[in-house]
């Protein structure tokens, strides 16, 4: 199934969801690493044109993930899951959107602070639009790394609450973002479950 139904997630937003989630890890470990290298490292330049380019394609799978979710109806929500918890998940990922999309601006301010177009592996060059402010570049990395920082944080925490509801709640919420359907259990069994 490529679309979302009200008992699981579609393909497409299955998808979606995972390669983001990789490639923000993965772009968070590769920054770690490459600040830590010398100009005349091997890795210096080619490290960095991977963490922009990369990082410039992952604006458009956000933005594809974003329609992709505006257009496409969510799942209903788990019995097990509390008013508390659903509000919870709703700031969640308001709060991802708008990390990430801050995270993506901080970059392309500190790739851009010298006038030059970042050269998105040799497909396109996205223009410098802001350059040459005052200390641009030490202040949007400062900006990148907090929010970078951030972002990871809510990852976490993001993943522990899915893990609590595998493995506490023993609900479908985790199985459904892996792309597996199951039966939805009904009211009176998952509150027995919690000990309702």
């Amino acid at each position: 199934m490529w679309r979302n139904t009200d008992d699981g997630y579609g393909l497409v937003a299955v998808v979606l969801h995972w390669l983001v989630a990789v490639v923000v890890v993965g772009l968070f470990v590769l920054g770690l690493w490459m600040v830590e290298l010398t100009y005349y490292d091997v890795w210096y330049r080619r490290s960095t044109d991977i963490h922009k380019g990369v990082g410039f394609l992952l604006f458009f799978v956000v933005l594809a993930r974003l329609a992709w979710r505006l257009v496409n109806p969510r799942p209903v929500p788990e019995p097990t899951h509390t008013r508390l918890e659903r509000v919870a998940a709703a700031v969640t990922h308001v709060l991802f959107y708008v990390l990430l999309f801050a995270v993506m601006t901080a970059g392309y301010l500190i790739s851009t602070a010298d006038g030059r177009a970042i050269d998105v592996f040799g497909l396109f060059k996205v223009p410098a639009t802001i350059a040459g402010l005052p200390g641009q570049a030490d202040i949007a990395g400062d900006v990148h790394l907090a929010l970078a920082i951030a972002l990871i944080v809510l990852t976490v925490i993001h993943s522990l609450a899915a893990l609590k509801h595998h493995f506490i709640d023993r609900d479908r919420t985790l199985l459904r973002m892996l792309g597996r359907r199951t039966p939805r259990p009904s009211r009176s069994s998952a509150d027995s479950r919690r000990g309702a």
